[in-house]
């Protein structure tokens, strides 16, 4: 990747946890977890891109949507680097079901694992969250 990528990330919490879907980068050999969202598209606002996304990887509507933060996430990924804007929005899901349980499925277009989070696991080294400094933005909210 050559470019920076502007990326709309939704921050959906249920009680400390985070809905997230779960990665690999084999070349790290680690798995990490990222909030649901994804790329904004050329005239699309990055709330737009948002609401899009979540159509796309969950078959699901948002609302209370509202803008937090904005992350600059310079990284390596499977070996090459990385340079991401990344919105992040806090939200809610329409559907209330997806709060009840905790595999809440996997994200449409590519089979990874959405769950619940529990920043618990972040907080302790558990578990690997990206982007960069969202850890950190989240416990200050609290």
């Amino acid at each position: 990747m050559t470019k920076i990528r502007p990326l709309a990330l939704g921050v959906i919490c249920r009680g400390d946890d985070l809905l997230v879907f779960e990665g690999r980068d084999h070349a790290k050999g680690e798995t990490y977890h990222r909030p649901l969202g994804g790329g904004i598209e050329f005239g699309e606002t990055a709330a737009e891109a948002l609401h899009r996304e979540f159509q796309e990887e969950l078959a699901a509507e948002l609302t209370s949507v509202e803008q937090i933060a904005v992350l600059e996430n310079v990284f390596t990924f499977e070996g090459r680097p990385g340079h991401e804007i990344v919105f992040l929005f806090t939200a809610d899901l329409i559907d209330k079901a997806f709060y009840e349980r905790d595999e809440v499925g996997v994200v449409l277009d590519d089979g990874a694992r959405v769950h619940w989070l529990p920043m618990a696991d972040v907080a302790s080294g558990k578990a690997i969250l990206y982007p960069d400094g969202l850890a950190d933005l989240l416990a200050a909210r609290d």
